[in-house]
């Protein structure tokens, strides 16, 4: 009876994320956590053992191979494990299934079309695109996700490309402009240059205060101006729509909505806070009208409503942001108090694009 060899000298690894990286030829790869990758590249995880499940460099992970001490030298200059584990991890490549890189795209794309929506409206009616709209326009244009490239950048260049083919523009931002009235004239003269819509104007003294609507890319060359003429610049709104929504005769003939019917709020932060609202019952009551029985959520640490609320309350925004400040170890947020949190996070962030 012939003898059965069993092999010993493998290590099998299996239900792990490889980043795998290429130097000199040479491919490496390392073990780590699922879903801890990204989150040590955004900076949220910082202890390394909760990435990594081992500090080991593969050539070949799947099949437990490990790296040669030559080649390590070769490619890294050293055969220090630890480091080079480091430098694969924060240079390497992430390697995800089908289905899974398929749901990450597919977030990625939603995401996009819901930056765009809020930066842009229609340039023939001044109002916002609904994010069905954007999608299909995306679609049309044939824009395909990068996913090494950040969302917000994508976005502003899916802007650029719309603009050549469809009525759409960056939304204008209101700011107040207030300087020492002997200097106006120069900034009158500007702001006809750019064409900038001028909503009130006030005299205070020896001081001007002037109200007005412009291209969010003037942001930086009209913050200059101020500064030169002696006067400040302070936004009011980072992006403005008129009330409604855009006709959609042309690029919305199959939605199964009545055109008297207005599809979307006008301004996201409003969008956010219906769907708030509509997900949100009274904070740390737990009495509730007739027989239906209020469950809690631990995160949010409020009352939420019955199983299926209490579904829809993990998908909303409310939770998703406690859930964020959680992993800080930060007090959770009440509604309001997370909306209000929201609303300031985004306009900070949206300073940084007014050079585009």
């Amino acid at each position: 009876m012939s003898k059965i060899v069993q092999p010993i000298g493998q290590k099998r690894l299996t239900n792990v994320a490889v980043v795998r990286l290429k130097k000199h030829g040479i491919r490496f790869e390392i073990a780590c956590y699922k879903n801890k990758v990204l989150s040590w590249r955004s900076g949220v995880e910082k202890d390394l053992d909760e990435v990594l499940q081992s500090q080991t460099v593969y050539s070949n992970v799947s099949k437990g191979i490990l790296a040669k001490s030559k080649d390590l030298i070769a490619a890294f200059g050293t055969d220090d494990q630890s480091k080079i584990c480091l430098e694969i991890l924060d240079k390497g490549e992430l390697q995800v299934a089908g289905k899974e890189r398929e749901s990450q795209l597919s977030n990625q794309f939603r995401d996009i079309a819901t930056i765009v929506m809020q930066k842009t409206i229609n340039s023939e009616t001044n109002r916002p695109y609904t994010i069905s709209m954007i999608e299909r326009l995306m679609h049309e244009i044939h824009f395909a996700v990068d996913p090494n490239s950040s969302s917000k950048k994508q976005a502003l260049e899916v802007i650029r490309e719309l603009q050549k083919h469809f009525p759409i523009k960056r939304s204008p931002m209101r700011v107040r402009l207030t300087l020492p009235r002997q200097n106006s004239s120069s900034l009158m003269e500007q702001l006809n240059a750019w064409n900038a819509s001028i909503v009130s104007k006030d005299e205070s003294g020896s001081q001007l205060s002037i109200t007005c609507e412009l291209e969010p890319g003037l942001y930086r060359d009209c913050d200059a101006l101020l500064r030169s003429l002696q006067g400040r610049l302070e936004i009011l709104a980072v992006s403005v729509h008129a009330e409604g929504d855009t006709s959609v005769d042309h690029y919305d003939d199959h939605e199964d909505v009545p055109p008297h019917q207005p599809k979307a709020p006008a301004d996201a932060v409003q969008q956010l806070s219906e769907r708030i609202e509509k997900q949100t019952l009274s904070t740390g009551n737990a009495n509730v009208e007739g027989d239906v029985k209020q469950i809690k959520c631990s995160t949010c640490n409020a009352y939420v409503g019955d199983s299926k609320q209490y579904r829809d309350h993990f998908k909303s925004e409310w939770h998703k942001h406690n859930l964020k400040r959680k992993t800080r170890q930060l007090p959770p947020l009440t509604a309001e108090e997370c909306l209000a949190d929201m609303e300031t996070d985004d306009s900070k962030s949206d300073l940084k694009d007014y050079s585009f």
